[in-house]
């Protein structure tokens, strides 16, 4: 018989650490309860069926006894481990930033449907070798910010919401500025008519047609600098794996 607070929950294992000598906390992102932490007792002894399962890019079921301050993780059925990582270093820290981002974002008994169906879909992207890692990475950089309500305005005038067929980009305005507002933003820049694309299809698809193209190297180029520019103005977040992805990648 079902115990009365444990329930099964979809997610993927976002972090994993070491408590007291055989115990392992976890971080999973979950669709029915947002980011949540659980302990798994004995996950680090040898023969505990708890071993592979609390490994980060684990994604699957999860059983969890809900206490009244913390998870307790009881089992876990594992659809994909995303094995291909563990045996690609850049992949792997691609990985690791991805899951640190939507850690950021994520919060306890809130709605993560669209979060955690980005990263599951952003995994089997890094597992495609047909899809540049730096495309993946704008992509789920700019659609992580536009899921959690931040993203740039890319379809209109930002300050007067005309459609002039003359638009410039400004980070600090957060989108679009036509000409006629253009005297009041200090830092518009043009955009190649494919980026301007590349960002309205991004912010405008479903996550399951995000990882459907590929773009030349100078909208690949564009695309890094606006977004990264988006992301240093908007998101208040010094990321450690991206840190540490940048002397790989380099």
């Amino acid at each position: 018989m079902k115990a009365v607070n444990q329930i099964t929950v979809t997610g993927m294992v976002l972090a994993a650490a070491p408590v007291g000598e055989y115990d392992r906390r976890i971080v999973i992102l979950t669709k029915e309860r947002g980011k949540i932490s659980a302990f798994a007792r004995g996950a680090r002894k040898p023969n505990s069926a708890l071993v592979g399962v609390t490994s980060p890019f684990s994604f699957g079921e999860f059983t969890v006894y809900e206490g009244r301050t913390s998870y307790t993780l009881m089992s876990a059925s594992i659809s994909n481990y995303f094995q291909e990582l563990r045996l690609d270093v850049e992949g792997a820290y691609y990985g690791f930033y991805f899951m640190e981002l939507a850690g950021y974002y994520a919060r306890e008994a809130n709605d993560e449907t669209e979060l955690l169906k980005l990263l599951y879909q952003t995994f089997r992207a890094l597992v495609n070798p047909n899809i540049p890692n730096r495309l993946i990475r704008y992509i789920y950089e700019l659609k992580a910010v536009t899921v959690n309500g931040e993203g740039p305005q890319v379809f209109e005038c930002i300050c007067c919401r005309g459609k002039a067929s003359e638009l410039m980009f400004s980070v600090k305005r957060g989108g679009l500025v036509c000409s006629r507002c253009m005297g009041r933003v200090s830092d518009t820049r043009t955009l190649n008519p494919s980026t301007l694309y590349t960002l309205q299809y991004i912010i405008s698809s479903s996550v399951e047609k995000l990882y459907t193209f590929v773009v030349t190297e100078e909208v690949l180029e564009e695309l890094e600098t606006v977004v990264t520019d988006y992301l240093a103005e908007y998101v208040g977040k010094h990321f450690k794996s991206l840190d540490i992805l940048k002397t790989i990648i380099l």
